[in-house]
């Protein structure tokens, strides 16, 4: 277990990636193309029961907690504050999300804590809490990791496989040519072209408000932008070990302390439409 970063977002969709531009080639981010792809599924389901929104609520009152309720100074919760309109949230939903944030006692504190250990097949995994209770949840989550056949492990054990890193999405269609100039003008790290069009612009963890705010001012509007878990490299799974591997995330997903589950998970294109 340990105490998280500031900022705690999700990895991008399924989508395949050509890589256009990279200021630092020697190290790599493997695999978005097919181990993100679990993320947009449970977000489905997130969706369908309403967890999306206990998610960016819990976001919006730690942010405001932590760093004011003014979204203006507090780019963590202007984050949250856009994740949250995204997902439709009323604006009354928000407000007392922030006000409860701002006006928190000493006992209404929440940790962020995070945990990592192994799945089946070797799959690195990394999840990120809120709690009010730190027992229960590390009970929570070791019960899911025995459960599916994984191994809670120590502080360390898999975080030395990820990177932590800000990742501006922009949709089809957008000046790719005068994107990656002005991503470059800005210090991002690396600028990815989807097979579908859009574009994946990605900064250093540091870096990620800088280069979003140069970006908005250079009049380019991202579809989205977060701060993400990216695998340096990836275990590829057979069918069989995917079906696992989805098992012990989807019952991590739905513990209600968890708000982001990352892996380092490679599943083939084949592999996915037998899962359906």
């Amino acid at each position: 277990m340990y105490p998280l970063l500031s900022e705690a977002f999700c990895h991008a969709g399924h989508r395949r990636k050509v890589k256009v531009f990279q200021k630092n080639p020697e190290r790599k981010m493997a695999g978005h193309s097919k181990w993100a792809n679990i993320k947009h599924r449970k977000e489905r389901q997130d969706a369908k029961k309403g967890k999306i929104f206990t998610k960016w609520i819990r976001e919006l009152t730690v942010a405001a907690r932590q760093g004011g309720g003014d979204p203006g100074s507090n780019p963590r919760l202007r984050l949250a504050l856009d994740k949250a309109l995204g997902a439709n949230m009323t604006r009354d939903t928000i407000d007392r999300a922030v006000a409860r944030g701002v006006g928190a006692s000493d006992g209404d504190d929440v940790e962020e804590l995070g945990y990592e250990g192994y799945g089946p097949g070797g799959v690195a995994i990394m999840v990120e809490t809120m709690t009010d209770n730190r027992n229960r949840t590390a009970a929570a989550v070791r019960h899911a990791f025995t459960k599916c056949g994984g191994n809670l492990g120590t502080d360390g054990s898999v975080a030395y496989l990820f990177d932590r890193k800000g990742q501006i999405s922009f949709a089809a269609g957008v000046d790719e040519d005068a994107l990656i100039e002005a991503a470059m003008e800005a210090d991002a790290d690396d600028v990815v072209t989807n097979e579908d069009g859009s574009i994946d612009v990605f900064t250093s963890f540091s870096g990620f408000y800088a280069v979003r705010n140069a970006l908005e001012t250079a009049g380019f509007k991202a579809a989205d932008a977060e701060i993400v878990m990216l695998p340096t490299t990836s275990a590829v799974l057979d069918l069989e070990t995917a079906e696992k591997v989805l098992k012990l995330i989807d019952m991590l997903e739905d513990l209600d302390d968890v708000q982001n589950v990352y892996s380092n998970a490679e599943i083939p294109d084949e592999v996915m439409e037998q899962l359906g």
